[in-house]
């Protein structure tokens, strides 16, 4: 099992349209071989700063999800649309080293101290 943090700043006046996306976005995640759940939080004192708390149920089922088509065009749109910055994800869990790569501090298990691991290109 491997949870996977997503923090997402909006820009103002975008929230409701990234939680319109956030919904429709996991219509398509609950479809997903190996996705079990996803939930999104916002910030009480900063309505634009979002949390996705992600589990699947193991880091290659992630990894194959960010990998779709799917994911690029949302984080794509994310980015052009309503982001005010990067997003930082991390991993927490037994199963959080990346499927193909050597394993480093930021993928053993520790979450990875804000860098964002997916390629937003």
């Amino acid at each position: 099992m491997v949870t996977v943090g997503m923090n997402y700043h909006v820009l103002e006046g975008k929230g409701e349209m990234f939680e319109g996306v956030f919904n429709k976005v996991i219509e398509i995640m609950n479809k997903i071989d190996g996705h079990v759940k996803t939930d999104l939080f916002s910030k009480i004192e900063d309505r634009n700063c979002y949390l996705i708390m992600s589990e699947w149920s193991d880091r290659s089922a992630f990894d194959g999800f960010i990998a779709s088509e799917q994911f690029r065009n949302v984080a794509n749109w994310g980015k052009e649309e309503v982001l005010a910055g990067r997003p930082s994800h991390e991993y927490y869990g037994a199963d959080a080293a990346p499927s193909q790569a050597a394993p480093s501090q930021a993928t053993q298990g520790r979450p990875s101290g804000g860098g964002c691991p997916v390629a937003h290109s």
